[in-house]
């Protein structure tokens, strides 16, 4: 009765506010069992959820296992169960000694017993005093309440994101069952791939040999996955569904774009992490899914290249004349007389091959054709830039 005061004024409850007046603890055989107990315990009676702690999947600091539920029992009273093997009996009784001596076989000494039961009371004070940090309480409740613990076939037990799904099961376990699924069981009957699982369910999966996704599994309004990490698993087989089509799609565009530039020989493995891309069947399957367009290659290409002439510039208008302008050394193809300044940020110089870019208020800027500001600047604009060259 002490020990029950002390608690409602410790935590600030009522004598109805507390689930642990009435107990009872059931011991089973394994782990297995603890689970399907658990089970037993919650479709007899009406369990209280905030009341729920797995201490097998999260021991405690001084590694007690056990499970702890509450129930609205006979009568409509709360009564608190516990759940646990012999072997963690023993534990939470005497601590690792009892663990030691459970494993070992050896004999029992009063004396020794009596002073773990002690050491182990002032532990459970220690706490209990510690459970007073409203910060402390708000942590462990927000560390465990959204997630359920559910069991493999063999009794392995996997924790899941709350409303988890068999699907989601299936990818925590491999991404090749993931993708293969088409079915699950759970306590042995069929269940649809979009079931919220429940705390100590026995989940099955049921797949095919060979085999994708659904793309549906992607969409998280249909429901199938809670898990963002398994929907990117989804993607990310779709994405390389054709991967080989895509790569020599972009291939072939990128041999087009640089017999159309005139380029004969360029480090393609450079070209790819010039445009930020680790390797290059990266850049290519990109350029096949039209991800990069030939504009960028274009200006990475003249960028790997900065000897050959920028011929990237199909939209400059080209006319048969080419007439000096107020710079008597600069030529400009087909505009006539413009006026002309050289940039500061390359400072070109003959015979550096060079390149003229329209601004709307200065004229045309000359800059070196190998200019990463001009580069960077055009990216988007390259109907600005304009052919140009030293004249003799």
């Amino acid at each position: 009765i002490y020990s029950i005061i002390n608690k409602m004024k410790r935590k600030q409850l009522d004598f109805d506010e507390l689930y642990d007046v009435r107990a009872v603890r059931i011991l089973v055989q394994d782990v297995q069992d603890c689970y399907a107990a658990l089970g037993i315990v919650q479709a007899l009676w009406v369990p209280i959820a905030s009341e729920f702690d797995d201490y097998i999947a999260h021991p405690k600091s001084n590694n007690y296992r056990s499970l702890h539920t509450a129930v609205i029992g006979p009568r409509g009273l709360a009564v608190e169960i516990q759940i646990r093997t012999q072997e963690m009996h023993h534990h939470s009784e005497l601590g690792v000694a009892a663990h030691w001596r459970y494993k070992e076989g050896g004999k029992s000494d009063a004396k020794l017993d009596e002073k773990i039961v002690w050491l182990r009371q002032i532990l459970e004070w220690k706490e209990d005093i510690a459970e007073q940090s409203d910060m402390q309480e708000q942590f462990r409740n927000e560390l465990f309440h959204d997630q359920v613990y559910v069991l493999t076939p063999q009794g392995k037990v996997i924790a899941l994101p709350s409303g988890a799904t068999p699907v989601d099961f299936a990818y925590t376990l491999h991404s090749n069952l993931g993708h293969r699924t088409r079915g699950a069981k759970v306590d042995g009957s069929i269940v649809p791939l979009t079931y919220p699982l429940q705390n100590g369910q026995r989940v099955e999966i049921l797949t095919v040999k060979q085999g994708g996704p659904s793309l549906d599994w992607a969409n998280p309004a249909l429901g199938y996955l809670q898990s963002p990490s398994a929907r990117a698993k989804v993607r990310a087989w779709f994405k390389n569904l054709h991967l080989d089509e895509h790569v020599a799609q972009g291939r072939l565009q990128l041999d087009r774009e640089l017999h159309r530039l005139g380029i004969t020989s360029v480090n393609q493995e450079k070209l790819a992490q010039r445009l930020r891309y680790n390797k290059l069947e990266d850049l290519l399957a990109a350029l096949g899914r039209n991800e990069v367009t030939l504009r960028r290659i274009a200006l990475a290409i003249q960028a790997e290249c900065p000897t050959r002439p920028l011929d990237i510039i199909k939209s400059a208008v080209v006319r048969p004349a080419d007439k000096p302008l107020d710079e008597p050394h600069i030529m400009i193809t087909g505009l006539g007389r413009q006026t002309t300044r050289l940039a500061k940020c390359c400072n070109p110089a003959p015979p550096q091959a060079i390149i003229g870019y329209l601004t709307r208020d200065r004229g045309i800027t000359i800059h070196r054709q190998d200019c990463a500001f001009l580069l960077h600047q055009t990216e988007n604009r390259s109907d600005r830039l304009l052919d140009a060259g030293w004249s003799e």
